[in-house]
């Protein structure tokens, strides 16, 4: 079928016509107008008692950190201790071959009751002279005589002394050959096997048998700069902070459950990263702390105060600008740059910006814009807190 040219001219002028009459017949069909004010959640600020927390990563050091050394060389004949295990001050951990340090002892015995005996023939010699020479009508002693037996004497008396600590150093000697625990704690690997020569304090560098660490308590360290340092010591001079508890948690908690004080800062700030080293003590009767281990810890930085919070998810960002929503007269939406303090659970501390009567949007922040108007509802209350999470704190960072 062949359609004539004017009559196509004349379908191309009316296809417009038609498509905007369809177009505008729905919006007709459904009365026209604006859409409905977006709806949004709405809340006032409420006011909490705040306590603001610096926060900072450590690591759990041991109070007493010894290695096990021999005084003594030896072949070391028996390991008295399991690997790992816990051990008490004075339980015995190593023996070394004693044979040799034994002869030792009965040679210095001998030598010493040889001294002794010789001692006593001098002692006993120079009493037969002092008798002869106090005899002013004998000349059987001469002065000469005389002083050399009291210098004989007196030189045995010096050699029972030398071997009577020749005798106290052979005991000792053996002693040591039995090497026990210095102090309470867990103890590591064996580093010598049975067999082996060790070693001792007096003959080159000594061997290293194990490790002890003590367990219970220990310390935590670490480290903050030195404008926090300046905070802490004026609120403390303010009688603001107590200063000495501080609160720690492990990688895995969710809280803060154990608790400690502060047992030492250093004396000085570290000059290159200008920061100083302070330490914390624990209670560590479940073993549950072992030395290296990380953790964070966290120290009160303010005196408690009262401040306004909103919902950490009613803050908006713009650059560096945070601000919020605010439903004014005529339910008209108005910005509100604010200054944000520390988060309070899930709570964001609001410095300044807002007023206690304000009401701010807490959810549907994506819907509107400053000028719009829109339809408030209130925030449901919150349910009960957990009567074992911690109130009125902040994490300041």
């Amino acid at each position: 079928m062949l359609v004539s040219p004017r009559l196509t001219q004349k379908l191309a002028i009316l296809a417009p016509v038609l498509l905007l009459a369809a177009c505008g017949q729905p919006q007709q069909q459904q009365g026209g107008g604006a859409p409905p004010p977006p709806t949004v959640t709405v809340a006032k600020p409420q006011t909490r008692s705040i306590t603001e927390f610096d926060e900072y990563v450590g690591r759990f050091v041991a109070i007493n950190h010894v290695q096990v050394n021999a005084r003594v060389s030896g072949y070391l004949e028996k390991i008295s201790f399991t690997d790992g295990q816990m051990v008490k001050e004075g339980d015995l951990l190593f023996t070394l071959d004693q044979r040799p340090y034994k002869i030792a002892l009965q040679q210095a015995e001998a030598n010493l009751a040889q001294a002794k005996a010789n001692l006593d023939f001098a002692t006993t010699d120079l009493e037969r002279a002092r008798t002869l020479i106090e005899d002013k009508t004998s000349n059987a002693i001469s002065k000469q005589a005389f002083d050399q037996r009291t210098q004989t004497q007196r030189t045995a008396s010096a050699t029972v002394q030398g071997q009577e600590a020749a005798v106290a150093q052979a005991k000792l000697d053996l002693q040591f050959t039995e090497l026990r625990a210095p102090v309470t704690g867990r103890i590591g690997d064996r580093r010598v096997s049975v067999g082996n020569y060790v070693i001792g304090g007096g003959g080159g560098t000594p061997t290293l048998l194990a490790v002890i660490v003590s367990t219970d308590p220990i310390y935590f360290e670490f480290t903050f700069d030195e404008a926090s340092l300046l905070r802490y010591q004026r609120a403390l001079q303010s009688g603001g902070i107590d200063g000495s508890s501080v609160d720690l948690k492990l990688i895995d908690d969710k809280g803060w459950p154990y608790h400690g004080k502060m047992d030492f800062l250093n004396n000085l700030v570290d000059r290159e990263t200008g920061t100083i080293r302070g330490r914390a003590v624990f209670d560590n009767k479940s073993d549950l702390f072992r030395p290296g281990m990380f953790g964070r810890v966290r120290l009160p930085a303010s005196a408690p105060y009262q401040a306004l919070t909103v919902p950490d998810m009613a803050i908006g960002s713009e650059q560096t600008q945070k601000f919020v929503y605010v439903v004014g007269p005529e339910n008209t939406v108005q910005i509100r740059p604010v200054v944000l303090g520390p988060l309070d659970g899930d709570r964001r501390v609001v410095k300044t910006g807002l007023k206690p009567d304000d009401v701010v949007v807490v959810n549907g922040l994506m819907r509107v814009r400053p000028g719009i108007k829109v339809t408030p509802q209130e925030e449901k209350p919150p349910a009960p807190a957990d009567a074992n999470a911690p109130n009125g704190s902040a994490s300041a960072k």
